[in-house]
Order: C-alpha cells, then structure tokens, then sequence
C-alpha cells in the first residue's frame, strides 16, 4: 500500500516537473526569438518562412550602437578603403552597404533610464520604509483609512493621469528632466513599498525594539541599528519590484520626455532607418535593455523568494 502511494506521489511529482518545464519553454520562446534575430545578417531578417540557421554576425548590436548612411548608388569603397577602416565599420559596410557618421543615441537613453531607475527606487525604499515603519509601530487615527488612500494611488492606470501630469509637470518646468521621472515613479511605487514592506516590519518582534529602547536607543537607532537590518529581505524583494516596474514603463516616458531625459522603452519603438525599421538594432536593444533587469533580479533572487513566502507561515 505504501509503496502504490509512493509511486503515485512520483508520478504527480513528475508531472508537474514536466509542466512546469513547458511553461518555462513558452515563456522563452520570445526571448530565443528576440536573441535569435538580434544575430541575423541584415539580408536574413525579413526571410519567410524566418530562417533559422545562419552564420551569426554582432552588426545588430554594431547599428544599435551607431548612427549611419547608406553609400550613393554606384559608390563603393576601394579595397584599401575598406582594410583601413576599423573593423565594426567594416562590418557594417559588408552587411548594409552603410557608412558610420556618428555615435548613436542608444548609449545616452541607457544611461537615463539606469539614472531614473536607482534613483527612483532607492528614493521609494527609503521613503516606504520609513511611512511603513511608522504604520506599523505609530499609533495613528484612521490608519486603516490612510493605508488604503494610499492604495488607491496604485489603482488609476498610468494612462489616465498622464495629461493632467503632463500639464503639471509643465507648469513646474518638470518635463525631460531626470528629477520628473525619479518623482514620479517613486509616488507610483511608494504605495506598493508602504503595503508590503509594514508586512515584513510587522512580523519583527516589537521585544527587540523595546529592548533596546530601555538601553538607551534613539527610536531612529532602533529602527537603523534593528529594524532594517531585520527587513533586509523585504527590502530586497520590494527594490526588485520597484525596480521592474520604473525599467520597464513606457507611457510617462513618452509623454514626460523626448530628448534630454528620454529612456529606451520610449526610444527603442521609433528607429526608422533609411533602410525601413531595424528588427536586428531593435532586436540588439532589446535583449541589452532586458539584461539589467536580469541581472538584479538574479543577484537578489534569494531574497526574493524568501521575501514572497514570508509571513506565509505564522507561528
């Protein structure tokens, strides 16, 4: 008997490895595909049916990188022309028959959504731990009532506000500046930092607080020295949150910014070249402009999963 209930619990138990090993597989398949396209020769990109074997070339990543021309018709470089140019212009020229003028823009829009992005979410952690923390121990009037005004921010989507703080942002000389964007992606992110970091502080044991007040601790020392170092892990999941959510947003970077401060999501859509919209530089940008995100998100992939099942199990 105990052996039949064994081998059905191994047969569930594989089943659902098996299922969760085809979900990973369909959630891949853009990002195979976006990788794929990004290493195809210009003449591969537009193939029907797309072609799926074919010798890689980083052309994509060369354009991404760079502003260029296409040559006149009839004009070409001489052989000596060509062994003296550098080799990511050689590159190009064999693959697009184009001519490098300039550096491009894709460096300078990495950059301002790298700037937005931490200054956005380490003011949101600050700022939400803080109010979650004085939430969690004040004693307020209304608190209930507060905490879900605060929700309620969460709750209009971004594209209902965007002209009123278009006008606003306006008015205060806000628009196309780093400052607008960090402002306004940590007062859409501060609601969600509030709600689940006062989770995590709840579940720390008020004792230690009170412990260390009786030794003579400020309540800020009690809530750098105690508090945080004990909601590291709630901070943790809550900056990788924060921290998608600011990468990845789109419709204030349109609006808010279209040359100084503008970010990639909102530059990336519109390269039309003179040779029609890049798939392969669009492809390129995209996979770099995903890695970040990756990045962190692995790096604080242990805190994460601890921080997503806390407080799951009371005692």
């Amino acid at each position: 008997m105990k052996q039949s209930v064994s081998k059905k619990k191994n047969i569930v138990h594989f089943l659902l490895i098996f299922l969760i090993c085809i979900i990973t597989f369909v959630y891949l398949i853009p990002l195979f595909f976006i990788v794929h396209t990004s290493f195809k020769p210009w003449v591969h990109i537009r193939d029907y049916p797309p072609k799926i074997l074919f010798k890689p070339t980083i052309t994509s990543y060369i354009r991404i990188f760079t502003s260029r021309t296409p040559l006149p018709p009839g004009r070409a470089f001489s052989e000596e022309e060509v062994f003296n140019m550098k080799w990511y212009e050689r590159l190009i020229y064999k693959d697009t028959n184009e001519e490098i003028v300039r550096k491009g823009d894709f460096p300078r829009r990495y950059l301002n959504s790298i700037i937005v992005v931490i200054g956005s979410t380490l003011t949101t952690i600050i700022i939400g731990t803080l109010a979650a923390y004085g939430f969690s121990r004040g004693k307020l009037k209304g608190k209930d009532d507060w905490l879900f005004f605060i929700l309620t921010t969460r709750m209009l989507p971004p594209v209902v506000v965007v002209i009123p703080v278009f006008l606003m942002f306006r008015a205060l000389n806000l628009t196309d500046t780093h400052i607008g964007l960090i402002l306004l992606y940590t007062a859409f992110n501060v609601s969600f930092a509030v709600w689940v970091m006062k989770g995590f502080i709840d579940e720390i044991p008020i004792e230690y607080e009170e412990a260390a007040m009786v030794d003579g601790y400020t309540r800020f020392q009690v809530f750098r020295k105690i508090v945080v170092p004990q909601a590291t892990t709630g901070i943790a999941a809550t900056s990788v949150f924060c921290f998608i959510y600011a990468w990845n947003e789109y419709a204030f970077a349109f609006i808010l910014s279209r040359k100084y401060a503008q970010t990639v999501p909102a530059w990336l859509p519109y390269q039309m070249g003179v040779l029609g919209y890049d798939w392969g530089a669009a492809a390129g940008g995209t996979f770099l402009f995903l890695l970040p995100a990756m990045i962190f998100t692995i790096i604080l992939r242990k805190h994460l999963v601890r921080g997503i099942t806390f407080g799951a199990i009371r005692k």
